[in-house]
């Protein structure tokens, strides 16, 4: 043991190394136990190896374990808890309690992560390309919803008078009968039809068909506001359980831009508005999120339709070979694309409704108007053909009521308005030899003289824009309301069943009347009792409310089926044949609109709100703090 110590003397022995020998060796081994421990904490995915040598964390789960569960596809897809605002009260009701609002958050706690097969179930569908990014899911907001009923001029549901100082008025029972009729067809809808997008009452059972990309419950979503406004408060209730508990987002079909934005994501937000229910603006916006693939071309201009799975997009195959999106439907966006925006904080969804707006302000305009096929690709017109009926409509409805919605201070809205009606009034507006005035359809200079049912929402939009017209056109705009809105009443009047068929012609010495039987159905349509709504609040003259009842009884007598309502296909025969439908529609607009005419003026008060081409109301920018209405 003593010589190993000796400077400079190594042994000769066979198993002793030379000192050369040692420094190799002990660097040989350094180094390969520095490569094991690199591999086990500086290597990708060595999280299994660091198992095996530190202690695991008993308390919470790693950051890293978190962001791998949210990134899982079922973490996606599963809708996230909302983030609680004030609740506005229940119809008729005063403002929620402390004990209602810490209920309300108790809900929420317990919906926080997957409690059963259902959640999972629900958490595992779909997934596709529009699926919500980790941290997305609570869409946060600054919105004050309390702030924002202070500032409303008037109560939403009206000061209505005391029913008690006597027996029921005229008009009162006349409102009941069609909150009956609102009662019945949802009673029927909630029976044969739940979840379901539509009720086919003959056959008593649901219709889910194309349009939504496999959205559901769109009678439901389409009702909400309907209900809540005629204080059907159990029936509201049904509806709004079944948002929060049954109506889900994870879907993967070929949807309707146009449809799904004015049914579902107007009916959210309307509801969302008269309520304050967190659920809907949620739902609303995360809703908004899945169809902004639509935007995705050359020119920001939306095709039609947004395939939910995929992400990708396309126009309708009809129009124009595929090549077109259409006026209506691109035009059609603005109102509920800014409220998203307010609601959600997110820019991108105003951004996209501005930039339609830049393209259409600079495009040249054949005499003024506006046609109805555009190249989402070049930005160019595709055919010459124009129609305040359907294809255009409601873009023209659009245009007043952002001036309307921004308090009168969207003044690029306003002025297009006001220009695309004098070309209208100068290209396309006739009167008849029997005196009725209507407005034509125009086909590169030659112009069609017929009017659509679609069309007749003009004589409500008219009278609307009258009062912010130039003073010396406002007296002629609202005459011109009234005559058009008389013109399609006269489309009812002539008819053997007095309600209107889908489009109507003026020539061969007949006026007002459908000329070839696939013309002679009614749907259920809403837009002549919408401009008598609109008619009656602007001039009080009472025909509106005797034109407006006689709809009702029409509608009661051709039909009201032992089932729901449904369409007829013959307008001229008074043995109905139904097309077994209950339209969405009929329950967000049609009774709606009668339910208004029968009302007063500030149920809903247009100093307020203004409706989306669905009657689901949004409401006025008001940005000042002078509301008198509250609640």
């Amino acid at each position: 043991m003593l010589v190993r110590k000796v400077p400079g003397f190594v042994p000769a022995s066979p198993w002793g190394l030379r000192l050369p020998q040692k420094f190799v060796f002990l660097l040989f081994l350094s180094g390969l136990v520095t490569l094991c421990f690199g591999a086990l904490f500086l290597l990708p995915n060595s999280s299994r190896l660091k198992r095996l040598f530190l202690a695991p964390r008993t308390q919470q789960p790693s950051l890293e374990a978190v962001a791998q569960v949210a990134s899982h596809p079922r973490a996606r897809g599963q809708e996230s808890p909302p983030n609680p605002a004030p609740a506005a009260p229940a119809p008729g009701e005063d403002d929620p309690g402390s004990q209602a609002s810490s209920r309300r958050r108790k809900g929420w706690l317990r919906r926080t992560h997957p409690t059963g097969p259902r959640e999972e179930a629900t958490a595992t569908r779909g997934g596709g390309a529009t699926a919500l990014r980790p941290q997305e899911g609570s869409v946060p907001s600054s919105f004050d919803f309390k702030a924002f009923r202070s500032r409303l001029r008037h109560p939403v549901l009206g000061t209505r008078a005391d029913g008690s100082k006597g027996p029921q008025s005229l008009v009162q029972t006349q409102r009941e009968k069609i909150k009956e009729m609102m009662q019945f067809a949802w009673q029927s809808y909630k029976r044969y039809a739940m979840g379901k997008n539509e009720l086919r009452p003959l056959t008593r059972d649901g219709y889910e068909g194309n349009m939504f990309g496999g959205l559901s419950g769109a009678t439901v979503i389409d009702s909400l506001d309907t209900l809540y406004l005629m204080e059907l408060k159990e029936e509201f209730q049904e509806a709004k359980a079944w948002v929060e508990e049954s109506f889900h987002l994870n879907v993967s079909g070929e949807a309707s831009l146009f449809e799904v934005n004015i049914r579902y994501i107007g009916g959210l937000l309307s509801a969302f508005y008269l309520t304050g229910e967190e659920v809907f603006r949620i739902k609303a916006i995360k809703l908004g999120e899945k169809l902004l693939p639509a935007f995705d071309t050359p020119t920001g201009i939306p095709k039609g339709v947004v395939n939910f799975k995929s992400g990708s997009n396309r126009s309708w195959g009809w129009a124009m070979a595929g090549s077109s999106s259409i006026l209506a439907e691109f035009g059609s966006l603005h109102l509920e694309f800014l409220h998203l925006t307010q609601l959600s904080g997110n820019q991108v969804f105003a951004e996209k409704v501005r930039n339609i707006r830049k393209v259409l302000r600079e495009i040249d305009k054949p005499f003024g108007l506006y046609p109805n096929f555009l190249s989402p690709v070049s930005g160019n017109w595709m055919q010459h053909h124009v129609s305040v009926g359907g294809l255009g409509d409601s873009f023209y409805e659009y245009l007043i009521k952002s001036w309307l919605m921004s308090a009168k201070t969207d003044m690029e809205a306003k002025d297009m308005y006001y220009e695309a009606l004098e070309a209208i009034e100068t290209h396309l507006v006739n009167v008849s030899p029997g005196g009725l005035t209507y407005i034509a359809e125009w086909r590169g200079g030659i112009l069609d003289h017929k009017m659509g049912h679609l069309a007749c929402f003009s004589g409500g939009m008219i009278a609307l824009g009258a009062e912010d017209a130039k003073e010396e056109k406002r007296a002629h705009y609202r005459e011109l309301a009234a005559q058009i809105t008389k013109t399609c009443h006269e489309s009812y009047a002539r008819s053997d069943t007095k309600l209107g068929p889908e489009a109507f012609w003026f020539n061969s010495g007949r006026e007002a009347v459908a000329t070839q039987t696939s013309e002679s159905y009614y749907i259920l349509r809403p837009e002549v009792v919408e401009s008598y709504m609109y008619l009656w609040r602007q001039t009080h003259d009472p025909i509106y409310r005797e034109w407006g009842w006689e709809v009702v009884t029409a509608l009661e007598k051709y039909c009201r089926t032992e089932a729901g309502f449904s369409g007829i296909q013959d307008v001229y025969s008074k043995v109905p044949n139904h097309d077994n439908k209950q339209q969405t529609f009929f329950l967000a607009e049609t009774l709606k609109y009668l339910y208004l005419l029968f009302s007063e003026d500030d149920m809903l008060s247009l100093e307020d709100w203004v409706f989306n081409t669905e009657a689901h109301p949004l409401p006025v920018n008001h940005s000042d703090s002078s509301g008198r209405g509250g609640g």
